[in-house]
């Protein structure tokens, strides 16, 4: 079976494993920090803090902006549920927007409608490893007086201009899951130029202790969202390889283009002209005379692992029972969803694979 996505893992994460096995300290420690460290002077940010999963992510960034009941965070539709299930469990009320079909990331021509006297923060979604339009956002933001959470799950190394995604709002957010570009095999990290942020995060982390002349004090109500330091060690030593691996990513999504770029019933995914893109998931758009779920089906048969891309959230059971919204105002994340195919990528593709999985999308999009 040709795997949607594998983890580039090797001997280089053993080794870093077993120091933190051979020292007995297996909780969050010195290899968390070293990771967070790298981190931090890769992205030229002022704090990084690792936690548990993305997820783990969102949820601080809100509580850090102190996010509560009755507030509206403004998200885009097309994305994975966290996005909005974070504002949700807080009480808040996501505010879904409909997605742009050439970077599959939120729409910003239709951000300013949703804007309320009760919203609170937009939290773009860097989907499949491409930046949102920031400026737009920020511009947004700023006249507004809304705070800017990135939800990065998706694009670690991938940049806006001249920035990296991640760091361009007041807080970033990204996975460290195995589909994404490098593993803790669960992890998160949250990136932020503030520094009261910063502390808050840290605190609410570790069940909101604060260290006060060498002693623990509870200062508020938080969680364990800590990452261990044996997650630390493997983020260690995928740190070293990021670059390679979305050097490799690229390549694949150069070749897919290359392969497909003739066929009338694929639309293939944009590298927008305003940044650079990590290739986290090769998403192409299929006919809509093709049943999706179908075309998965026939590939699965033939050995290859392909999925959906995101979904359309509004669309989900439990936000269609309490939010009822009409489908009509998101077409394009509808389409995305229901059309919406991924495409194997990761590092141990060859070129023989790729043209296997071309050949066999073709022949069934006959």
């Amino acid at each position: 079976m040709i795997k949607l996505s594998m983890p580039d893992v090797g001997l280089e994460e053993f080794e870093q494993i077993k120091e933190v096995l051979d020292s007995g300290y297996l909780v969050q420690g010195a290899k968390v920090d070293e990771f967070e460290n790298l981190v931090k002077n890769y992205l030229k940010a002022k704090h990084v803090v690792a936690v548990s999963s993305g997820t783990a992510a969102l949820h601080l960034a809100l509580l850090a902006l102190d996010i509560k009941a009755g507030d509206e965070v403004i998200i885009p539709d097309f994305t994975f549920p966290a996005t909005a299930n974070v504002v949700e469990i807080l009480g808040a009320t996501p505010v879904f927007v409909d997605t742009d079909l050439d970077s599959f990331c939120i729409d910003t021509k239709k951000i300013e409608e949703k804007i309320s006297s009760r919203t609170k923060a937009i939290m773009p979604v860097q989907e499949f490893g491409q930046s949102s339009d920031m400026n737009k956002i920020l511009e947004l933001a700023n006249h507004y007086n809304l705070k800017v959470i990135e939800d990065a799950a998706c694009a670690f190394g991938s940049e806006y201009k001249s920035y990296k995604v991640g760091t361009i709002g007041e807080i970033g957010c990204f996975s460290l899951h195995p589909r994404k570009a490098i593993t803790t095999g669960e992890g998160g990290l949250l990136v932020t130029n503030n520094d009261e942020y910063a502390e808050k995060i840290r605190i609410l982390r570790n069940h909101g202790i604060k260290s006060i002349n060498g002693k623990a004090n509870f200062v508020m109500p938080g969680l364990n969202y800590r990452l261990t330091n044996i997650q630390g060690a493997i983020g260690v030593a995928q740190m070293a390889k990021l670059e390679s691996i979305n050097k490799s990513r690229k390549t694949i999504a150069d070749l897919y283009y290359k392969l497909l770029k003739n066929n009338t019933k694929i639309i293939l995914p944009k590298e927008m002209d305003y940044g650079k893109h990590v290739w986290q998931t090769y998403h192409i758009l299929i006919d809509k005379k093709y049943i999706r779920d179908e075309v998965i089906m026939k590939l699965k048969q033939k050995g290859i692992e392909t999925n959906f891309g995101a979904n359309s959230v509004h669309m989900q059971p439990y936000y269609k029972g309490k939010y009822n919204l009409d489908s009509n105002t998101f077409n394009n994340s509808v389409y995305s969803f229901n059309q919406g195919l991924a495409l194997p990528l990761h590092p141990n593709l060859n070129e023989d694979d790729i043209n296997f999985i071309v050949n066999s999308l073709c022949e069934i999009l006959t």
